[in-house]
């Protein structure tokens, strides 16, 4: 199956978004995607399931790119963004407030979550995360 270069881009944003580390083959165009194993509570369970995953990923370490989970910085700044972009004032408003408090991240997605903004904010992060991926990538030709 040959993936196109926005199909990679879009499944590894989307990996991304879910915490996950992710290697991509240039080569092969294979896409590996490993949940944060400092997040796994059984590490008999996480080297059962990612163990072979992990050894192929090492045993061919030159044929592969790591794209790891955004920084919890990077991700306020997409938060930002968003924002920024809004143009309901009031609920510009009631977001700009949330990010200046204590717990932005839990703030924000309680906020999202309860809104009408709910798909234009899952849809702008994932524009966005794919633009980040996109610029990964093309570093790496």
């Amino acid at each position: 199956m040959d993936k196109t270069k926005q199909h990679i881009i879009k499944e590894i944003a989307q990996d991304l978004d879910c915490g996950y580390e992710c290697y991509y083959n240039f080569k092969t165009h294979e896409i590996i995607a490993i949940p944060d194993f400092s997040q796994v509570f059984d590490e008999e369970e996480f080297k059962e399931a990612f163990g072979e995953t992990l050894k192929k990923v090492k045993q061919h370490k030159a044929d592969f790119l790591k794209i790891e989970p955004l920084e919890s910085f990077d991700s306020f700044k997409i938060m930002e963004h968003f924002v920024a972009q809004l143009t309901d004032q009031n609920f510009k408003l009631e977001l700009e407030a949330v990010l200046q408090r204590k717990k932005p991240f839990q703030n924000f997605k309680h906020q999202i979550e309860q809104s009408n903004f709910r798909q234009d904010w899952f849809d702008f992060k994932q524009l966005e995360l794919e633009k980040i991926v996109a610029k990964i990538l093309s570093l790496r030709k």
